[in-house]
């Protein structure tokens, strides 16, 4: 494992604290699946944020945008 997981697993485990432990270990596992996927969304998501727009509305753009690919992770 290299650091770079590491700190991937730990960001994932730390934003995913207040969720049932069922659904954080089944996003933890999309992550580890497909990290750039969730570094191209995050990279997105700032990119609408810096230019004025509210982070829930950033994400859930974004979140459609790669809705397809989102829903393969979860359903293997």
């Amino acid at each position: 494992m290299s650091i770079r997981d590491f700190f991937v697993k730990q960001a994932v485990k730390h934003g995913t604290k207040n969720l049932p432990k069922d659904q954080a270990e089944m996003l933890q596992k999309a992550v580890e699946k497909d990290p750039k996927l969730f570094e191209k969304i995050a990279k997105e998501i700032e990119v609408l944020k810096k230019a004025g727009k509210p982070e829930m509305y950033a994400s859930l753009d974004v979140m459609k945008k790669y809705q397809k690919e989102l829903q393969a992770l979860f359903t293997k």
